[in-house]
């Protein structure tokens, strides 16, 4: 469950640069799809990770508290959540709304065809909150995030121009070395 936890939180912190290349892709024709889109996406990723952090910490008191200690402190804080203002409150829906925006956007500026617009809005129909899990909804939505993107990621790479062999060894290198720092810094902090 850690590892799977893990992957997802990673999923979600390395969709924006890809995201924020569909929009510039959109926003050479259609600037406004290509604003709001992005914006909304963008926050709602911001949105998941704060869900994600949320999950792993219920994870965790479940591996260090127990289970019902767990379910209580959760189930409390849901309660807790009704009673007041909180700030992702007030943008959870903006994830299942930038979706669609940014395949309408998508397919109006002729970045994506029907059928992978279609598929990129699928996105929208996404489960929101904390542990929610795998359902249907989750699985048809990530798969249609694929279908509606791979495609698009393709033509990039296949049209872009090409790193020499020792720009990409130094960037592996220098990834590979911030990353290295990054973890222990943030294991021992």
């Amino acid at each position: 469950m850690a590892a799977s936890y893990g992957l997802f939180t990673a999923g979600i912190m390395i969709m924006w640069p890809g995201i924020l290349a569909l929009v510039k892709l959109i926003g050479a024709k259609k600037p406004g799809w290509a604003l709001w889109g992005g914006i909304l996406t963008i926050t709602g990723l911001f949105v998941r990770m704060y869900h994600a952090g949320v999950d792993h910490l219920a994870y965790w008191l479940v591996q260090f508290q127990g289970l019902e200690l767990a379910t209580t402190f959760i189930s409390d804080s849901y309660a807790y959540n009704y009673q007041g203002f909180y700030v992702i409150a007030t943008i959870l829906f903006s994830g299942m709304v930038g979706w669609f925006v940014l395949a309408i956007g998508a397919f109006r500026s002729r970045t994506l065809n029907l059928p992978c617009s279609i598929a990129l809005g699928v996105m929208g129909i996404h489960s929101l909150g904390v542990l929610k899990g795998t359902s249907w909804d989750t699985l048809v939505a990530v798969g249609g995030l694929c279908v509606g993107l791979a495609p698009l990621g393709l033509k990039i790479l296949r049209d872009g121009p090409m790193p020499s062999i020792s720009t990409t060894v130094k960037w592996l290198i220098l990834i590979v070395i911030l990353g290295g720092i990054f973890f222990f810094v943030g294991q021992n902090a």
